[in-house]
């Protein structure tokens, strides 16, 4: 039975890539020059910790750290930007990067296939979604419909089966 996974993974490679060339740049920019601005990845976590004397830097961080990644092919919809945390002697942010499909995006996943009528039966899998089907017409319908649609995380398809 021909079947294939609806997953949202992050390249970690590409992450630290991204983080790096962010790095480079605050060291040449002139506005951040001794200041000890700084992106510091937490691999474990999918988090980059970004660090500034002021919070306005963090916003401008942040808008040097967005297109880095996304032109190392991570999606910068999987950004989820945490409150800053400031006090006298420097300004601290958590960026958090949203990977794998958790409950309730497989929830919507699975429902979206169901309310289809498609020929199609999905189940979660951990942080996979595993979408079977008789013909593979069926499975390219549904690949079709879940990228019409939009989730709160960038979604690929992979492992597809025959």
């Amino acid at each position: 039975m021909p079947s294939f996974d609806v997953q949202s993974e992050i390249d970690l490679h590409e992450l630290t890539n991204a983080v790096d060339q962010a790095n480079r740049e605050l060291q040449q920019r002139f506005d951040f020059k001794d200041s000890g601005a700084a992106y510091e990845l937490k691999a474990k976590e999918f988090t980059v910790q970004m660090k500034a004397e002021v919070e306005f830097q963090l916003k401008q961080m942040l808008e040097i750290l967005k297109p880095r990644l996304a032109k190392r092919g991570i999606d910068v919809g999987c950004l989820e930007v945490k409150d800053a945390e400031t006090n006298l002697a420097e300004a601290r942010q958590d960026v958090l990067l949203r990977h794998g499909i958790d409950a309730d995006c497989g929830r919507k996943i699975v429902r979206l296939l169901k309310d289809s009528k498609i020929k199609v039966q999905a189940g979660i899998h951990g942080d996979k979604v595993r979408v079977t089907g008789k013909q593979r017409d069926d499975l390219q319908s549904a690949i079709a419909l879940l990228r019409t649609e939009t989730f709160d995380r960038p979604i690929s398809f992979g492992n597809f089966r025959e």
